[in-house]
């Protein structure tokens, strides 16, 4: 392998992390879903995982560098993406800026909520965090048309969050840290709402004054955000799973 400046292995070590606690979290889906993190330059290129591995098997080396256009930079034996995740990574990373990392995930609560016509409801303190935030994109088949990129974009828009309709979730984030903190509290929102629903019994809503007085509370600082559970969960990985950093 290349030699790796500081600033490269950081992310790498970081994109790591968060392939290792989505698999710990229970939010990861055999070897299918995809984590990717930009790379510092005007080039486009971001890391995104070996098509083949398990989340809890990727680390900082093993991750891949691909181009705009979807080639591996570095050939080496795990160097096959998975095509469906260039796709989608592709389109964000190339159309926001501030798109530093971007996450998929297949979950069950997730896929669940996005059959569901209403999409997420502000059922409770964590998911009025995103109301009036979430994006919605229809499902169109798998995504391996490069020309869906174009609307994948275009129904993101500023959002950081978006309910892939009959696919699952996708979360963006400034660092890794905040990816990350809005994917397990999408998960969260949507196993609540699952559970909610269940019950037979009506669900009540808050007033919309409320729900938008929360989530403008709950992103007060979106510089930040994330960011100290962040970096309590990579304590935890020191311990539970130290290799994710090799």
């Amino acid at each position: 392998m290349r030699n790796i400046d500081v600033q490269e292995w950081e992310i790498r070590c970081d994109l790591a992390a968060a392939y290792r606690l989505i698999a710990h979290f229970g939010m990861d889906d055999l070897i299918y879903t995809h984590l990717s993190a930009r790379l510092p330059g005007k080039e486009h290129r971001f890391l995104l995982n070996p098509y083949g591995l398990m989340f809890d098997e990727i680390t900082a080396s093993s991750l891949v560098v691909v181009d705009p256009e979807g080639h591996a930079i570095e050939e080496h034996k795990e160097s096959k993406i998975n095509s469906a995740g260039f796709t989608i990574h592709s389109a964000v990373h190339m159309n926001r800026e501030d798109a530093q990392c971007v996450m998929h995930t297949h979950t069950l609560a997730g896929m669940a909520v996005a059959a569901q016509e209403q999409g997420l409801l502000p059922l409770n303190q964590i998911s009025m965090g995103f109301y009036g935030g979430v994006a919605y994109h229809g499902y169109e088949g798998i995504a391996l048309d490069l020309d869906e990129r174009e609307r994948l974009v275009r129904d993101l828009g500023d959002n950081d969050v978006m309910i892939l309709k009959h696919h699952g979730l996708l979360t963006v984030g400034r660092t890794i840290a905040e990816a990350f903190f809005n994917m397990y509290y999408m998960e969260q929102s949507c196993r609540i709402q699952l559970a909610a629903t269940q019950g037979g019994q009506k669900i009540a809503l808050p007033s919309s004054e409320v729900a938008t007085h929360t989530a403008t509370q709950s992103n007060r600082s979106p510089s930040t955000k994330g960011q100290r559970p962040w970096v309590a969960l990579k304590r935890r990985l020191d311990r539970i799973s130290p290799d994710y950093a090799t």
